[in-house]
């Protein structure tokens, strides 16, 4: 906490959140005893944390822990998640704690499936976990990202 990140205590994440345009997304923490023991197994993962290798389709996003990433490459990931997803597809994000990248990433998704940029972090908070989104300037990123041009 002294570096302003806050305490958080360990639970498990994989969630699934409904996006206000009813896709569904899964929000996972790699963490905990056994990552790939899904049931049902997703179809696709994007993870921002190497640690992750599934067995299963995915993709790496190069994303610093308690920072923010590319906004450009972000949102092409986003959208083809979402894409994946609206097609039928179990997806999921994640990260090593499932909080800040996780959170931030699945804020994101409720911009691009019509939430406003104003509303994304309560949203996620309320709706995945209320360690979403863990500092300041995850919170601003997300706040642009439902700004910036597609």
């Amino acid at each position: 906490q002294a570096a302003g990140r806050p305490i958080v205590r360990p639970h498990a994440h994989r969630d699934a959140v409904t996006l206000a345009d009813g896709t569904i997304v899964v929000g996972a923490r790699f963490l905990v005893e056994h990552p790939y023991s899904a049931e049902p197994a997703p179809t696709f993962g994007l993870y921002f944390d190497e640690h992750w290798a599934p067995p299963w389709d995915h993709a790496h996003l190069a994303w610093d822990d308690f920072g923010v990433p590319h906004v450009g490459e972000l949102r092409a990931a986003l959208e083809d998640l979402l894409a994946r997803a609206r097609d039928g597809e179990r997806v999921e994000v994640g990260c090593l704690g499932g909080h800040g990248r996780t959170g931030t990433a699945l804020a994101c998704l409720a911009i691009l499936a019509g939430a406003s940029p104003e509303e994304a972090v309560d949203w996620v908070r309320a709706t995945y976990c209320e360690k979403a989104v863990e500092n300041d300037e995850q919170q601003a990123f997300v706040a642009a990202f439902g700004t910036q041009q597609r």
